[in-house]
């Protein structure tokens, strides 16, 4: 979730983040139209990993599916200062999710009954509802309110996961189930008094055991894996049906929960193995001091990693060893641009913003900012739908700048260069042959330009047509 740096991701906030007018029609000569809509449509079967080509997943078309997008902390259980708190318009969630043309969210849990921002650089006390177990009673809980039986689930919860998860898919959005949330264990002032494991809050009397609220996200108490066993099963049967689904574990728990999140990785894909329908597991960064490499040595199918390695600037080329959806939750808190999303989709990665949406849980509401990568992201799926992109793999070597998502030697030829800067390229041709095609994509407008063709066999060297940063894409004419 990384708000724990919310006030420090100033610093983070790069210029290239401000409003832009994606998609309108260019008035310079010679522009064309900008790239058409991305034609989302509902999922054909539930995601695997490609195999040909590990850095994406597929539905059983052939086809790569990227995957981008926004995602906010509310859009499951309803979070604000009232309690009751405000209902989550999700119907109008969802018009925003397609005005910018993304496909994708994390669908967000919240274990706490409260969420102080207090760690967060703000001063809010949301309420949180509702919640996987029902509040039967008898007796009060810490807050007042009827105790947790751990043995009897919400049917709110569950009737709001399927519906969520449903109506996403009806506009071709996949959507990443979180089970779990590590980090308000962590950093929110007096979580595991606000927490339904905790003995006072629930009327088995679960948790007298814990010495400290975090172990409940290990594997050191046999009844509470047992409870969260049962309610993962329950999320699996209620949703594992449809094809839009993936799972994550845990948002940035903390490194000791490690070998537990294994184990639910491992406990969901048993599980399935009896389902008609089996979906990708994800495992993201862990906070605080998590490292990438437990990550990417997990049993998961895909993963978001930290900063370390360039992941913010300079991100390094997905290898193929898990899908990565990179997640500016987990290298800013809030943050990214335009720049970002472009690298991170030319080193065969699937990008994604922590969204402050509407300022109702953290941020401003409409603050200008986000517009630039939101639309980024737009920008990058309806490109990533024209590319044969199960065939694609970052070249670095073969663009000056050092970020090329190509095809280079096979049949049907297909180069896409970033330039972060306005001004001249350079791009190994050698494995083309005969006549190229060559179009210029503005970042900053959404707007395609034909360029000049070229040649193949050879480097050559190519020049933007307008300033600013520029995407290159080169293909057999």
């Amino acid at each position: 979730m990384n708000r724990r740096d919310f006030l420090r991701q100033t610093a983070g906030w790069v210029a290239g983040a401000g409003v832009c007018h994606c998609f309108a029609r260019s008035s310079a000569a010679g522009e064309s139209s900008a790239l058409p809509a991305s034609g989302q449509t509902a999922a054909r079967g539930p995601l695997r990993v490609h195999p040909e080509n590990r850095r994406y997943f597929t539905d059983g078309s052939g086809k790569a599916v990227y995957l981008t997008g926004a995602h906010t902390w509310a859009n499951l259980v309803d979070l604000g200062p009232t309690d009751p708190p405000p209902r989550f318009d999700f119907d109008a969630y969802l018009d925003f999710l397609g005005r910018y043309d993304h496909n994708f969210i994390r669908l967000w849990t919240w274990e706490l009954v409260k969420w102080d921002t207090k760690a967060n650089g703000e001063k809010r006390v949301h309420t949180a509802f509702p919640h996987p177990f029902a509040r039967t009673g008898p007796a009060a809980a810490a807050d007042g309110k009827p105790k947790f039986d751990l043995e009897r689930f919400d049917p709110e919860y569950f009737r709001r996961l399927r519906t969520r998860v449903e109506a996403a898919g009806k506009r071709g959005i996949y959507v990443s189930i979180m089970l779990f949330e590590g980090w308000g264990m962590q950093f929110v002032s007096g979580a595991w008094k606000a927490h339904p494991f905790h003995p006072d809050n629930n009327v088995q009397g679960v948790g007298r055991e814990v010495a400290q609220g975090v172990d409940i996200h290990t594997l050191k108490h046999p009844a509470i894996l047992a409870i969260q066993e049962r309610y993962v099963r329950k999320v699996v049967d209620t949703a594992g049906d449809l094809d839009n689904v993936l799972y994550e574990i845990s948002n940035e728990n903390h490194p000791p929960s490690t070998e537990w999140q294994y184990h639910m990785i491992r406990f969901i894909h048993d599980y399935e193995r009896g389902k008609a329908k089996q979906h990708p597991v994800g495992m993201t960064f862990q906070y605080k001091g998590g490292s990438n490499k437990t990550l990417f040595d997990s049993p998961a199918d895909w993963i978001s990693p930290n900063p370390e390695g360039g992941y913010r600037d300079d991100p390094p080329a997905a290898d193929g060893r898990k899908v990565i959806l990179t997640d500016t939750d987990h290298l800013w808190g809030i943050g990214g641009d335009r720049a970002w999303a472009w690298k991170s989709f030319l080193r065969g990665m699937n990008p994604l913003f922590m969204d402050p949406y509407d300022g109702g849980v953290l941020g401003q509401k409409g603050d200008p900012r986000w517009e630039a990568v939101r639309k980024s992201l737009g920008h990058t799926l309806k490109l990533a739908r024209r590319l044969p992109l199960a065939a694609m793999t970052p070249q670095n070597d073969l663009a000056s700048t050092g970020y090329c998502l190509a095809t280079a030697g096979k049949a049907k030829t297909q180069y896409v260069v970033y330039l972060p800067k306005a001004g001249e390229v350079a791009v190994d041709l050698s494995a083309a042959k005969g006549t190229l095609d060559v179009q210029w994509l503005n970042p900053q407008t959404g707007a395609m330009q034909p360029g000049a063709k070229t040649e193949g066999g050879q480097r050559r060297q190519l020049n933007a047509p307008f300033a600013g940063d520029a995407v290159l894409w080169i293909r057999a004419a």
